[in-house]
């Protein structure tokens, strides 16, 4: 129910002041100006905001379950660094303009990286510290490689300071066709993994003994993970803490269980992109804040108070 009507806040609030009636009015009768507003931009952001949302909270849940880290999120696996040097890459060096060239670039960015921290991380032998190790260290290369190159090109820096922030302004029903493939992939792919990846949380021991197969459920996650963060960043750019902070907020009254973990995290994860994206619309009217800048400012402080929490569940 949240969910239902943070979409329809969604719908109904915008940069633009309209009353309710000219949103209906644009929903379902006018093709004209009310239209374009309603259901060109707001609606398509909104779908995005939905997949992107629920394929950045699965993401999150997994990668935290697979490295027993409870800080673990797209960033810690390098697979939003992938995806901006991808970018700045296409910009700089390839001419590359248009938002459906940037999708592309970035997507296999973040695969090329998420592939590379599998390698590193010691493939079939891999363990959660090699690779959160593994990828911290690929994020500290790209992210120096992005800065050196955006810095010496102002045409990249003035094309990539909006992306890199993150922000769903850019939603258009040829970026869901684009992505919706793969978000769908990797929701189903994630949602599978949630009774091996809860038998793993008990030890590798206990999770041969239950008859998981360790290396194939690790890779698969790896495969989810990547799939779901590269896409969403992909046409959303890097957003920080829904990954993060939506598994500890739906751990805290799921408990363990992954089984319930990944559902509510895909259900609640776009409560709060699209309540940021409303804010970030509100707050700055007739312009707008990136919903990526939103959810940082909600989530450090809301993330601080979970963590001194006695009773925040533990992985």
């Amino acid at each position: 129910m949240i969910l239902v009507l943070v979409a329809l806040a969604s719908i109904a609030i915008g940069a633009k002041d309209l009353s309710l009636a000219q949103v209906w009015h644009g929903l379902f009768q006018d093709t004209g100006t009310y239209g374009d507003i309603v259901v060109d931009e707001r609606v398509s952001r909104t779908v995005l905001g939905l997949l992107a949302g629920a394929a950045l909270g699965l993401a999150g849940a997994v990668l935290q379950a697979l490295t027993r880290n409870p800080l673990a999120d797209p960033g810690l696996l390098g697979i939003n660094a992938g995806a901006s040097a991808a970018v700045v890459t296409a910009i700089t060096f390839f001419g590359v303009t248009s938002m459906s060239g940037y999708i592309w670039f970035a997507f296999f960015g973040a695969a090329a990286v998420g592939a590379l921290v599998w390698f590193l991380g010691g493939s079939r032998g891999a363990t959660p510290v090699r690779l959160a190790l593994a990828g911290t260290a690929i994020s500290a290369a790209l992210y120096g490689y992005l800065q050196a190159v955006m810095i010496s090109d102002n045409a990249a820096l003035g094309r990539m300071r909006f992306w890199t922030v993150g922000s769903l302004s850019s939603a258009t029903d040829s970026t869901i066709k684009q992505v919706l493939p793969f978000l769908v992939i990797g929701m189903i792919l994630a949602l599978a993994l949630a009774r091996p990846l809860n038998a793993m949380s008990m030890g590798d021991d206990t999770a041969k003994a239950l008859g998981a197969h360790l290396s194939r459920t690790r890779a698969l996650s790896m495969l989810a993970a990547t799939v779901l963060c590269g896409a969403a960043t992909a046409a959303c750019g890097p957003i920080v803490f829904v990954g993060l902070m939506v598994p500890h907020v739906v751990r805290s009254f799921t408990g363990p269980d992954l089984r319930w973990i990944l559902p509510y995290a895909g259900v609640l994860s776009p409560v709060l992109l699209l309540g940021a994206d409303v804010i970030g619309r509100v707050i700055a009217r007739p312009s707008e804040v990136q919903v990526g800048i939103i959810t940082a400012i909600i989530g450090g402080p809301v993330f601080i108070l979970l963590v001194r929490r006695r009773r925040t569940a533990q992985l």
